[in-house]
């Protein structure tokens, strides 16, 4: 079992920049591929960024590629997300998602374990 916690959203202006962070509990933590995912209001939940548990490989939306970037720490449990030039397009509920698989899927279905998220507003 696996509890995730994210913090570190807020309001920013767009060109900006925001650290989430996602806390887990759970001793497996390592062995899990984790990943953010964002969810504007009306719209699907959509894969942002994700990390292996194996090399830490990391994976990008096309739409956050050269600004965002995702790492983890497993001595600390932790998963960060690093977003820079952020964009009023990138306004969103941003969740962090576990699952076990040696790579970060891009379907919400491909995580088990999901945090109750942390708002993210970029204004214009």
């Amino acid at each position: 079992q696996v509890q995730l916690v994210e913090s570190g959203g807020g309001l920013v202006q767009a060109g900006g920049s925001l650290r989430l962070s996602c806390a887990a509990s759970g001793r497996t933590f390592s062995r899990y591929a984790m990943a953010w995912f964002r969810q504007a209001p009306g719209k699907e939940r959509k894969f942002v960024a994700g990390i292996s548990w194996t090399d830490s490989s990391t994976y990008y939306s096309d739409s956050v590629k050269g600004r965002f970037t995702i790492s983890r720490d497993n001595g600390k449990n932790t998963v960060y997300l690093q977003m820079n030039s952020l964009k009023a397009e990138d306004t969103a509920v941003y969740y962090c998602g576990g699952g076990i698989s040696l790579r970060p899927g891009v379907r919400p279905e491909n995580y088990d374990y999901w945090g109750q998220g942390t708002q993210v507003t970029v204004s214009s």
